[in-house]
């Protein structure tokens, strides 16, 4: 059996102009050793397998050569190479300085490799310190490392330092097809194409994968082989996933899906696909940013075929809900579940539902099983005219009923009394002056009664009560406070009582509501409340608070307090005026010097307390 070398070996670079992906770096060392400018203490840092290593042997038989040195002459004796890996204490690094101090017998310099030299340790850097700054002249020191970081400050002071950078897909993809070039082997453009994104910018593992995939197909590489052998998800189910999302068919994704499950992938690794098969078909709707797409000839046409049909804002927000599962996906307690909803999301984007089917025409009268039902264009909810003249008649009636009941009652009231009067198809879509059966409670122009309007801002807040969602407690809460802008807003009128009240009789009833707060269990708010006394100027109560934070939490309570001083004193006109007093701010201590010195106001022998026995504040 003939020895196999790999390829990571058999077609290591010897010059050069061979390196691949580090032209900026092999250039500067040419010029480098052409001008005699070369120094004495290098520092190659970067990933692994992007040829460090091998710039470095390469350096290191150049400088040796004069000329004269037969074709196949490495130097081996001018090179050293010491992996501080293993031999990082400061006895490996004495030895080395004593091997520094001897000549080379051939050739004119010796080169000392030392590889991964993050792993020193501290004192074998100190040690190595001194040799560094100033070593013999034949001597030339180069450390890699793939962890700069790890290094002293004061050894990368004394080293000229070059990044190499990762190698790139296309000059990984090149490389890789000159290889099989060589050994006479037929692969595909993807396949090489899949190899270079799996390789992650290291041309060492992309060669190791090569081989592996040339153990696996033989002699001919093909896309289906080497995602097999790789274990990459195919890039085609992603086009075939994308057209059943364009064509709303959640059962044929959901089944994909589970196809795709069953072949072993990760659902955490679909999805980060997912999304970047939508960054790619967004990179593909634009010529300027289509080189950003790093694939095969065969697949750019099959992603700018696919753009076409995939619209910006589909693609903007697909990347947004992928993105989203994404984040979500480690911390999810069913996560196959997460990313199935996800995909029912995106099938939903292009959905348009009920709005597919032709609209019914206006004021058309149908029937079905025998009832009758009067269809309303959705225009005639938005109308002005609707919203302010109709509601006038019908809404006066309801408005005198709810000045009278109890706030939560007047609410439904009012809620039940519009709602009514937008079914009733005579009021909404008969004109003004053909109503010849008026319902008698509506109340007539001629009876000598002004009419009383309800306020638009008041229609709009009851409309918006009915329409805020209850399906989150936000939403709850937000309806909650535009029920209470409601009773807080009722319109003033006769039947509303206005009695009279002293100072005495206010600051009980605030009693009261504190010791209601305090039952409740909000003491935060109990403390803004019991924080100063509340003064009367006619019907307004004015409170000061020493901060704008303590305004706002007092303001957020302000229509369940008014509604509660007016129901006890029997006052609808009562209101509340909150002011930030900034004197009254400047009296609170906030610092422990400001503490200290509240209380040496209060008590001056504290401050002799303090001196005699010699503290700090």
């Amino acid at each position: 059996m003939e020895h196999f070398i790999v390829s990571a070996r058999k077609y290591r670079p010897a010059v050069f102009k061979d390196v691949v992906g580090q032209q900026a770096i092999t250039n500067t060392l040419e010029n480098a050793i052409e001008n005699n400018h070369l120094a004495q203490a290098l520092l190659f840092t970067g990933p692994r397998g992007v040829g460090k290593t091998t710039c470095a042997r390469i350096l290191a038989k150049k400088i040796n050569e004069d000329g004269t040195e037969k074709v196949d002459e490495d130097f081996a004796f001018n090179i050293f190479e010491l992996d501080a890996a293993s031999n990082n204490s400061v006895d490996d690094i004495r030895n080395l300085i004593d091997q520094v101090r001897i000549p080379p017998q051939v050739g004119k310099y010796k080169v000392y490799i030392i590889d991964e030299v993050h792993m020193l340790s501290a004192n074998a850097f100190n040690a190595f310190l001194k040799t560094l700054e100033e070593p013999p002249k034949h001597a030339i020191f180069i450390l890699a490392t793939t962890e700069k970081h790890k290094i002293i400050p004061t050894i990368l002071s004394r080293c000229q330092i070059f990044d190499f950078r990762r190698i790139g897909v296309r000059d990984i993809k090149e490389h890789l097809a000159e290889v099989a070039k060589a050994e006479n082997i037929e692969a595909e453009d993807d396949a090489l194409h899949i190899i270079a994104q799996k390789a992650d910018g290291a041309l060492r593992d992309a060669l190791s994968i090569f081989d592996r995939v040339v153990s696996f197909a033989g002699k001919n590489l093909t896309r289906e082989a080497v995602t097999e052998n790789l274990n990459v998800l195919d890039y085609t189910w992603y086009f075939q996933i994308t057209d059943l999302l364009l064509e709303n068919n959640i059962p044929q994704v959901l089944v994909s899906y589970n196809t795709i499950l069953s072949k072993g992938f990760d659902g955490h690794h679909f999805i980060m696909g997912l999304a970047s098969h939508f960054r790619d078909l967004m990179v593909c709707k634009n010529q300027e940013t289509i080189s950003l797409l790093e694939v095969g000839e065969q697949v750019k046409t099959m992603y700018f075929e696919q753009s076409q049909k995939t619209t910006q804002q589909f693609l903007i927000e697909g990347i947004d809900i992928a993105n989203t599962c994404d984040l979500k996906y480690k911390n999810s307690q069913n996560q196959r579940l997460l990313v199935e909803l996800t995909l029912m999301q995106l099938a939903s984007l292009t959905f348009q539902g009920e709005k597919k089917k032709p609209n019914s025409r206006v004021g058309e009268i149908g029937t079905s099983k025998g009832a009758t039902h009067f269809v309303i264009p959705p225009s005639h909810f938005k109308s002005e005219e609707f919203t302010s003249e109709k509601i006038t008649s019908a809404g006066s009636a309801a408005s005198n009923s709810i000045r009278k009941a109890e706030p939560e009652t007047a609410i439904n009231a009012t809620n039940n009394q519009i709602k009514n009067e937008v079914n009733e198809p005579s009021e909404v879509d008969a004109p003004e002056n053909n109503q010849p059966n008026q319902p008698s409670s509506t109340p007539s122009t001629t009876s000598g009664e002004s009419e009383k309007v309800i306020e638009r801002p008041q229609i709009l807040a009851e409309r918006n009560a009915k329409k805020v969602s209850a399906l989150s407690l936000k939403s709850i809460q937000k309806k909650q406070e535009i029920q209470q802008e409601i009773v807080a807003n009722q319109p003033d009128a006769e039947n509303l009582p206005v009695n009279d009240f002293s100072e005495e009789e206010m600051q009980a009833v605030w009693t009261e509501y504190t010791a209601h707060v305090e039952s409740d269990g909000k003491y935060n708010l109990l403390s803004h409340l019991t924080m100063g006394v509340p003064k009367l100027d006619g019907s307004i109560i004015h409170l000061e608070f020493p901060n704008q934070t303590i305004k706002t939490e007092v303001e957020r309570a302000k229509y369940e307090l008014l509604g509660f001083l007016r129901d006890k004193l029997q006052n609808y006109e009562i209101d509340l005026d909150i002011t930030v007093n900034e004197t009254v701010e400047k009296k609170y201590a906030y610092t422990t010097r400001e503490k200290f010195e509240k209380l040496k106001e209060m008590n001056p022998a504290i401050e002799k307390l303090r001196k005699e026995f010699d503290l700090d504040v």
